[in-house]
């Protein structure tokens, strides 16, 4: 599978984030301040695994289909994905 920008730029803003949380632990910032910017980058993490997984599933239904190839398993191993990830 390959990786679009869109998906790259996500991954690289949750990691400014994350190095912004660091500075703010740093720094000794409140408590909820820090916890409110993790429930941020955790939403922004679980938001790019669906993008991911919902892409892939859809590369992989064409291709099945393309081939003449059942995707009910694709879609099964599509849902196991998102549900490890939880």
């Amino acid at each position: 599978m390959e990786y679009d920008e869109k998906v790259k730029n996500r991954i690289k803003r949750l990691e400014g984030q994350l190095r912004g949380v660091l500075r703010m632990m740093e720094e000794g910032e409140d408590c909820k301040e820090v916890i409110t910017q993790l429930s941020a980058s955790r939403t922004a993490l679980d938001r790019t695994i669906g993008v991911i997984v919902s892409n892939n599933l859809i590369e992989c239904v064409q291709d099945s289909n393309e081939n003449g190839e059942e995707t009910e398993e694709r879609v099964k191993e599509a849902v196991n994905l998102l549900v490890k990830s939880r």
